[in-house]
C-alpha cells in the first residue's frame, strides 16, 4: 500500500474542521477497512500539522516576550 503525500490544509482552523469530520466518520463505524485506515492516516497528519502550528505560535510568543512566557489572563 502506498502512502498518499500530505496535502496541507489552508489553515489551523481548516485542519481542525477536517479532523473533526474525520473523527465523526471513523466513529460512525460505516467506513470500509481501507477507508478507515486512510482516514486514520490523514487524521494523524492533520494532528501533527496542528501541533506544529501551535508550537510555531508558542515560539513566536516566547520571542515577543523576550524569552519568558507570561501567564495568560482573559480580560
Amino acid at each position: 500500500m502506498s502512502q498518499v503525500p500530505f496535502n496541507p490544509p489552508a489553515s489551523y482552523e481548516a485542519a481542525l474542521e477536517e479532523l473533526d469530520q474525520l473523527v465523526g466518520l471513523i466513529e460512525s463505524g460505516q467506513l470500509p477497512l481501507e477507508q478507515l485506515l486512510s482516514g486514520y492516516q490523514r487524521g494523524a497528519q492533520l494532528l501533527q500539522f496542528c501541533r506544529d502550528k501551535l508550537q510555531a505560535v508558542e515560539n513566536q510568543i516566547k520571542v515577543l516576550d523576550e524569552g519568558t512566557l507570561k501567564p495568560w489572563t482573559q480580560e
